[in-house]
């Protein structure tokens, strides 16, 4: 099955001349979010992770399902201010600003293997801060996964731990 007939191409959105990649299309066809789920799966469980980490908010429909699946810890990478309990933040810098993101204070132990999961890696900002937030609380980041990556914006070479991806887009 080509998964990319499942993904629907939204031009301008969220603004003009930004082309988006909808996955949504894909996620509401069962046989096309089933292959999905498995080549995940079979692409992920080589490093061995003990927790599959998502990142806000598409990152979650990639991440739990792959986590019950693999029988495996999900945790969420969130925004400032959206996790209740004690957090641990990590903030990085935007083209023009910065964000912060957040894990519970718990959410991993030292040492855990941990694979971190969205939708799309465009230009690997977030991506990169979620790897640094995981090894701040002393997590090893085994790699880190997408199911499309927008090759033309070199995201990965920002990652310093192994990427995946299982459909590239090259403009």
């Amino acid at each position: 099955m080509n998964l990319k007939d499942h993904i629907r191409s939204v031009p301008d959105f969220p603004k003009p001349g930004i082309l988006f990649y909808d996955i949504s299309t894909l996620l509401a066809h069962a046989d096309a979010w089933q292959v999905l789920s498995g080549r995940m799966a079979k692409l992920i469980g080589s490093y061995q992770p003990d927790v599959l980490a998502g990142i806000e908010s598409r990152g979650f429909l990639v991440a739990a399902p792959l986590a019950l699946k693999l029988g495996l810890g999900f945790v969420m990478v969130r925004k400032q201010g959206k996790l209740p309990g004690s957090t641990v933040a990590h903030t990085y810098d935007l083209e023009y600003g910065s964000d912060t993101i957040e894990i519970q204070e718990d959410a991993v132990n030292p040492g855990q293997r941990v694979v971190i999961l969205d939708d799309l890696l465009a230009t690997g900002g977030t991506m990169s801060a979620a790897a640094d937030l995981f090894q701040k609380v002393g997590a090893d980041v085994v790699a880190a996964a997408c199911i499309i990556e927008l090759t033309f914006l070199k995201g990965r070479e920002k990652l310093d731990v192994p990427f995946e991806s299982l459909i590239a887009y090259d403009e």
